[in-house]
């Protein structure tokens, strides 16, 4: 019972999402906390599995540009590299490195409903119920991003080691090819979620999908440039490699903003109107009632009688 009575009394606190700023900083440190706990979490599960993880990120360098036999060229007349480790404590900080990138990859679902978590309490209560969507969809968003970055590696590096000198030995230290991986699939998986975020400002009223589709030309600029300095080579096939799908993402999310608008707009037809413009009026004249006869207005029921009841002319005894 006095759980129940708790419950309800916090429901009415926070109905309008409204708290004063102790209140949003404490909400922000448990959603750090939870987000952070399950990262910790998953990391120690993957240590368990290093071996693995550490084999299936080496697998798509030593099969592209990896040395065997001691040669330094490969039989298409390629460079090639060896992955070298340097230092006593270099593979106890590659574990952890390997461990902590699974940790934040494979936790996504978790931190993106914790950030929706955050947002929600300032939503409408018909918006708090795309939070599940929310997290349906951005996960295998940031997921989407994490394997494409994975899946150009091979290209990347052996557009690099192209700038290899002539019979040179190529070493690459596994760290430092590990400190690449993980800021391509971050940075890819984050880049996948723009759309996500567009659509988010569209739902909460911030951006209006009007506004949205007058900006493609510069979001096309915007995010072929991001694409030129968030790839490792910049080379016009890895820029487009993760370009184009986040272009057509773009696109994607104008369709649902689109729909959203319409949808709002037939819901409530003043919804698209801006806080210091004034609705339209409608001043047609509507009929308020009927009358007995034209040009003579109806008695009252007090009159009905005729006057009959009229006392001295006055319609009461006073």
């Amino acid at each position: 019972m006095l759980k129940s009575a708790r419950k309800q009394e916090k429901q009415e606190k926070d109905a309008e999402g409204r708290m004063p700023l102790a209140e949003h900083l404490r909400e922000l440190r448990n959603r750090l906390l939870k987000s952070v706990l399950v990262i910790l979490v998953i990391t120690v599960v993957a240590a368990v599995f290093y071996k693995d993880l550490i084999d299936f990120m080496l697998r798509p360098m030593l099969e592209s540009v990896g040395c065997t036999d001691g040669v330094v060229t490969q039989r298409n007349g390629r460079p090639c590299a060896d992955m070298t480790v340097n230092g006593l404590i270099a593979p106890f900080s590659i574990a952890l490195k390997v461990s902590l990138a699974a940790g934040v990859v494979l936790s996504a679902p978790v931190w993106l409903y914790q950030l929706w978590a955050f947002i929600a309490p300032g939503l409408h209560g018909h918006e708090k119920r795309y939070a599940i969507s929310f997290v349906l969809v951005g996960a295998p968003l940031f997921l989407g991003g994490a394997v494409l970055a994975y899946n150009i590696l091979p290209q990347t590096a052996q557009i690099l080691l192209e700038f290899t000198p002539e019979h040179a030995r190529n070493l690459l230290p596994v760290d430092d090819y590990l400190d690449l991986v993980t800021r391509m699939v971050v940075v890819f998986g984050l880049a996948f979620e723009l759309p996500l975020l567009l659509i988010l400002l569209n739902f909460t009223g911030v951006l209006t999908a009007r506004r949205l589709a007058g900006w493609w030309r510069a979001m096309v600029i915007g995010i072929t440039v991001f694409s030129a300095f968030a790839t490792p080579t910049g080379d016009p096939l890895t820029m487009l490699s993760l370009a184009a799908p986040i272009v057509a993402l773009y696109f994607i999310a104008l369709g649902v903003c689109l729909l959203n608008d319409r949808r709002r707009r037939r819901n409530n037809p003043d919804a698209g109107l801006d806080d210091d413009e004034a609705s339209h009026l409608d001043l047609t004249p509507e009929t308020i009632g009927e009358v007995e006869s034209v040009g003579a207005p109806a008695a009252l029921p007090e009159q009905s009688d005729g006057g009959r009841s009229r006392i001295n002319g006055y319609d009461d005894a006073t």
